[in-house]
């Protein structure tokens, strides 16, 4: 009893025990990890032991979060937990709760602080500085994004340069070569100014979660990353969504406002994941989209008879642009598949999950007959193989 009384006395006599202070990004970036800081004063003059208890947003569920530290007397300590968002919108915080402790360890002091805020959480904007530091810096290919020779070349002449093995000999600069007395070749530069959509479909189909994050998700923050790299490459970015009714349009253009635009755009698309209309989709291309541009799809498709619902739209789509549908792997499927069946209803569903998977690649054969441009990808890697194919079609002068 005679130390209860003492722990109370030497814990509850100081009015200001401790300060703390949540410490917020000015939003937060969906689908990756987003550091938290938390900052604790002593103003005790012996050690304390403290318990942390942050009120977290209440789209995490963290019923058991908490943090146990120790802080030496009258000093100052820093802390820090990562949070990953996996949906966009308004994230609240609560109350900062600490629990203070002597070394008796008998008694608790709660000190709250009313450090309620709000952060948004965006487009993974993460995601956006890497991709652009190494855009600037023409190192794509160290995160496996692949060099494209190029086929041909296009109008738009750079310099002529000394001749060297593998240059096309049809460059050669025939009076140049006189002059200097040694091959010179023209040297071409990619045409820029070229329209990049990237067309989200928002139905139902997109609706289906991967590591906690949507496919839909995962496709916003994919075409964030590539209007920024199109914009890095001297082309015009755009934007829409469809699902009953085309929406978030941005008329793609190369202008410095052009990325916080998109980035606006695609934080408040919305979706009840109703049936997509490709109809819609292909009358308001064909009416408002005058020029010859490249179109990044954004869909799903589980079968062939889904993927031939939609068709007769795709190709008149592709009549007048370049198009190419992104879809993804049920990468859900791939433990079923490689798992020993042992069981006739093991046996059953792994030639199911093989049917569901070898139909996706018969997907791609059928785009292919029609001219239509296709990516088969997993999730996680949406942003890689989007770029790919990108760079890919400027390297072959494709558009």
């Amino acid at each position: 009893m005679a130390f209860v009384v003492l722990d109370i006395l030497i814990l509850f006599f100081a009015k200001r025990g401790i300060n703390a202070s949540r410490i917020l990004p000015e939003k937060l970036s969906n689908g990756d990890l987003n550091p938290i800081q938390i900052e604790i004063e002593n103003y005790y003059t012996f050690p304390i032991y403290i318990r942390i208890i942050d009120e977290i947003p209440e789209q995490f569920q963290l019923r058991d979060f908490k943090i146990d530290r120790k802080i030496q007397a009258s000093s100052s300590s820093k802390f820090q937990y990562e949070l990953r968002p996996v949906e966009r919108g308004e994230y609240h915080f609560g109350k900062l709760n600490v629990y203070v402790s002597s070394v008796f360890g008998l008694i608790a002091r709660r000190f709250s602080f009313n450090d309620a805020a709000m952060v948004p959480t965006y487009p993974s904007f993460i995601q956006l500085r890497k991709y652009n530091l190494l855009a600037i810096s023409n190192n794509l290919h160290q995160y496996g994004i692949k060099k494209i020779r190029r086929i041909g070349h296009t109008m738009e002449f750079e310099q002529i340069k000394d001749y060297v093995l593998g240059d096309d000999l049809r460059t050669i600069n025939w009076k140049a070569t006189a002059k200097a007395n040694q091959i010179m070749v023209n040297q071409f530069q990619d045409e820029k100014s070229q329209p990049v959509y990237s067309v989200i479909d928002k139905g139902r189909v997109m609706k289906m979660p991967f590591e906690g994050l949507t496919l839909l998700d995962y496709a916003i923050n994919a075409a964030l990353v590539i209007s920024n790299v199109a914009l890095k490459k001297q082309d015009k970015a755009g934007i829409l969504s469809f699902s009953k009714r085309v929406e978030n349009i941005v008329v793609a253009e190369r202008r410095t406002s052009q990325m916080n635009l998109i980035m606006e755009n695609l934080y408040n698309i919305n979706t009840d994941f109703f049936e997509s209309d490709f109809g819609r989709l292909y009358g308001d291309v064909k009416r408002n989209l005058t020029q010859r541009s490249l179109i990044l799809l954004y869909t799903n498709f589980e079968t062939l008879d889904s993927l031939f619902r939609q068709l007769p739209y795709l190709k008149g789509i592709a009549k007048n642009h370049l198009l190419v549908v992104i879809f993804f792997k049920n990468t859900e499927l791939n433990a079923l598949i490689s798992n020993k069946a042992e069981t006739i209803q093991q046996v059953y569903d792994k030639v199911i999950a093989e049917k569901f998977a070898f139909e996706k690649r018969l997907i791609v054969n059928e785009l292919k007959k029609y001219g239509i441009y296709s990516i088969l990808t997993t999730p996680e890697d949406l942003t890689i193989d989007t770029i790919n194919k990108y760079l890919e079609i400027k390297a072959r002068g494709l558009l």
